[in-house]
C-alpha cells in the first residue's frame, strides 16, 4: 500500500533506525516512543491485523519480537520488557498496518502491568465465562 506508512518503511521509501530484517519482518525503533529501545516489529506484506496474517508471517512476526525482548533489555539496560498490540481501531490501533511494540521497561518506571489499564471490566457470572470459552475452543 503506496499511503502506508510502514508498508513504505518496508519497501525503502521512508527512513527507519531499523534492528533486524529478513524476508517476512522489519523491526525498528519506534519514532514516538515510550521508552528508550521501543522498537516495532511489523510484517513486510501489508496486513491490517493480526487475524489477516497468513500463518508463517505471523509466527516471524512473534518469533522475531521473542528474540528482541532480551537484546532491546540489553542495549537499554532495562530490567524487563512489554509485548503489545493493538489490533484494530478499537483497540487503539493508529497505524492500519499490524505490528508488535516491545517496550523496554525499568524498576520504578511507574507504568505498571497492563491490567493497571483503566479498563471497564465486566462481571461475568461462571456460566458466562464457560460458554465464552466454550465459542472460542469451537472455533479455533
Amino acid at each position: 500500500m503506496t499511503d502506508c506508512v510502514f508498508c513504505r518503511i518496508a519497501d525503502g521509501d521512508l527512513p527507519s533506525r531499523t534492528v533486524y530484517e529478513d524476508d517476512r519482518v522489519l523491526a525498528f525503533l519506534d519514532a514516538n516512543p515510550l521508552a528508550e529501545g521501543h522498537t516495532l516489529v511489523v510484517p513486510r506484506e501489508h496486513h491490517e491485523v493480526v487475524g489477516e496474517m497468513p500463518d508463517e508471517t505471523r509466527d516471524a512476526v512473534f518469533a522475531t519480537a521473542g528474540r528482541l525482548t532480551s537484546v532491546v533489555e540489553s542495549a537499554v539496560d532495562a530490567d524487563a520488557t512489554s509485548l503489545g498490540m493493538n489490533n484494530g481501531r478499537a483497540a487503539g490501533q493508529e497505524v492500519p498496518h499490524a505490528h508488535l511494540h516491545v517496550v523496554p521497561r525499568f524498576d520504578g518506571d511507574g507504568v505498571g502491568p497492563l491490567h493497571a489499564l483503566e479498563w471497564p471490566r465486566p462481571d461475568l457470572s461462571d456460566d458466562e465465562l464457560d460458554a465464552i470459552a466454550e465459542r472460542i475452543s469451537d472455533d479455533v
